[in-house]
Parts: C-alpha cells; sequence; structure tokens
C-alpha cells in the first residue's frame, strides 16, 4: 500500500466532502496499548468497527458482527445457512495483507469506524503499518494478537474495549475448555507413542503443503507429526510447493487436502496411488462451512479442526461427541441451529 496515494486520497475526499481524515470526533476517549506495544488514542465507546482481514472478520463476527462497518470478503450464497442474515447487507471494503485485494480506503473512510482491528499474527511491519495507516487517515489502527492457544485472551481483551465483556467470556470460556480437552487427549496420544504421521495438502494439483513453523500450521502441528519440514517456510496460506517426489519420500500415514483442492481427482490418479496413505484410503478432505476448519483462514474456527483431526485420528483416546462439540461451535459463535443434514453435510469425506 503506497504512502503516497493513501495521503492523496485522504485529501482528495476531504476537499470533496466525501469524508474526513479524523473520524473519531467524540470528546471521551480512552488509551489502548495493542499487543504490539502501540499506545493508540480511541473512542471511550466504540460502536462501529472495521477489520483488516477474513481472520479479523472471523474472530470479530460472534462477538460485535452488528458493529461491523463492512467486510474484507462478501460472504458466497452457501454460507447463508450458517450466518446471520444482516451480515450480508455489509459492504466489501477489501483486506490490508494478500488475500484479494487491498483495502478500499476510500470505502473506509465513508464508512467512518471508531477503530479498524487487525487480529491474528503480527507481522514484522504491522506496527510501523498500522501506525502509518492511523497517522494518513485518522482512523485509529489497532492489532490483537491471536493464535490458537490465545484465542480466550484475545476474545477478553475485546470484550472489554468494545463493552461485550459477558458474550466475549462465553466465548473465551468455550475456547478454554476445548483446548484443555484435547490438550488432555494429546498428552494421551504421546504418552502411548501414537501421533500420527500428516501433511496438509492444497492447490489443483494437491502439491502445496502447510510447512511446520508456518502460522497456518498451528492445529496441524498440534495434533500430528507435521512432517511438512521446509528450508524457507511460506507465510500464506497457499503453502509451500514441493512435488510428488516428497510426498512420496515423506510417507506420510494421513493426508488432509484442503476444502478447494484436487481431493475428488486423488482416488483416480495413478500417480498418487504410489503414495501409501492414498493407496490405503488414509486421505480426506477438510470440512468447510462458512469456512476451512484448519486453514482459511487460520482463526478461530481451527478450534473446529482439533476437535475433527482428533476424533479423526485418534478415535480410542476422544472422550467427546464430534457432532455435539460442532452444533455447540454453531450456536454459539454464528447463532446457528445446526440440524443432522447441514452436519453430515460439513464432514462429507472428512471421516472414514
Amino acid at each position: 500500500m503506497k504512502k503516497a496515494a493513501i495521503v492523496f486520497l485522504v485529501l482528495a475526499l476531504l476537499l470533496c466532502g466525501c469524508g474526513q481524515a479524523n473520524v473519531n470526533t467524540v470528546e471521551e476517549t480512552q488509551e489502548f496499548t495493542d499487543s504490539t506495544g502501540r499506545t493508540v488514542s480511541l473512542p471511550a465507546k466504540i460502536t462501529r468497527i472495521a477489520i483488516s482481514g477474513p481472520l479479523s472478520q472471523i474472530y470479530i463476527l460472534p462477538l460485535a458482527g452488528d458493529m461491523l462497518v463492512g467486510v474484507s470478503t462478501a460472504y458466497a450464497e452457501d454460507a447463508q445457512s450458517y450466518l446471520p442474515a444482516y451480515i450480508y447487507e455489509k459492504a466489501e471494503i477489501g483486506q490490508l495483507y494478500g488475500g484479494k485485494g487491498e483495502m478500499d480506503l476510500e470505502a473506509l473512510l465513508a464508512a467512518a469506524p471508531d477503530v479498524v482491528i487487525d487480529i491474528g499474527e503480527a507481522k514484522k511491519t504491522t506496527a510501523d503499518d498500522l501506525t502509518a495507516l492511523t497517522e494518513q487517515t485518522g482512523i485509529p489502527f489497532i492489532h490483537i494478537d491471536a493464535t490458537v492457544a490465545t484465542a480466550p485472551e484475545a476474545y477478553r481483551i475485546l470484550g472489554k474495549l468494545l463493552g461485550r465483556g459477558e458474550k466475549a467470556e462465553e466465548l473465551a470460556v468455550w475456547c478454554e475448555n476445548t483446548y484443555a480437552m484435547i490438550t488432555d487427549m494429546m498428552m494421551q496420544v504421546d504418552a502411548a507413542g501414537a501421533r500420527k504421521t500428516l501433511l496438509y495438502c492444497l492447490g489443483d494439483k494437491g502439491v502445496n503443503v502447510i510447512a511446520k513453523g508456518s502460522f497456518h500450521a498451528e492445529t496441524i502441528n498440534f495434533m500430528s507429526d507435521n512432517l511438512a519440514v521446509v528450508e524457507e517456510v511460506v507465510s500464506s496460506g497457499a503453502g509451500n510447493e514441493v512435488d510428488l517426489e516428497q510426498i512420496l519420500v515423506w510417507n506420510p500415514e494421513v493426508i488432509i487436502f484442503a476444502p478447494d483442492s484436487c481431493y475428488e481427482d486423488i482416488a483416480l490418479s495413478p500417480q498418487w496411488q504410489s503414495v501409501g496413505a492414498v493407496a490405503q484410503g488414509n486421505f480426506y478432505k477438510t470440512p468447510t462451512g462458512p469456512y476451512g476448519w484448519l486453514s482459511s483462514p487460520p482463526a478461530v474456527q481451527r478450534y473446529l479442526g482439533m476437535l475433527w483431526l482428533g476424533h479423526l485420528l485418534y478415535p480410542e483416546y476422544t472422550e467427546y461427541d464430534l457432532q455435539e462439540e460442532v452444533t455447540a461451535y454453531y450456536k454459539l459463535f454464528y447463532g446457528c441451529d445446526l440440524t443432522d443434514e447441514m452436519y453430515q453435510k460439513l464432514i462429507t469425506n472428512a471421516l472414514p
């Protein structure tokens, strides 16, 4: 994002009366220190939120989706059965980093949010980027760290900031309890030496892998022995491109394919039949709806991925009912009453 272009846009909007550089004109403010250590002045009462991208959107939706002035990416029609209807009325603003396009700053300024929230993994330039955007637009930009392990803390921070403490605590406790349950299960798995070797494959050829060391691999690493060890880890959700020969060398016990990958073609491919996991039928497709459960993007819905992988890989150690846990998540996070039919659709090709 070019700074000169941002400055020009802000000045243009000021001159034409389409917007204003400093949208936060409230008298009462609060000082908020974000996860990068930046102290930012925010309105004392926040009612209008913009988000930096899809990951932040997923975290904010169950807590304060009604406060969103727009979405980073529009939802597909097939997600309507899971999400509140109002989310489809939100304008598409874009995102700050990567993805399908840069944030539409003109739309952002016109929407006049009280704050822009970035959630997830801080990049090396995040603090400088957000400071520059705050100075150039007059809109406060903040970052809140959130990993699989720290999602409860992220929700408590958000709840206090947005005045949604009760709901935030409900979300945080669910995450804490689920993480503790899965952690206890994996301790038993490791004590028995039963951890499965695994690859998570993406792309239309299936030869892109989510490697160890990637933020996107958190759940995979937690639930398995991720064999994808490479010299230079790609940070994007597209993963590292390898080849079938490398996958043969790794020889995983289980292969998980991303929702939009070549899963449907794998069983009919003579080349893939040479891979033991495929020949033995130990390959599965990641559930998705409205997001992929393992990544896509790597947000709080990865708790579903942990629950699913636990049930798939270690059924003898699993003491929970997968459908009950998934149904509870969809109700708490999306306000969705998941039917048996919807659940069965979600797990198609995801279980033996």
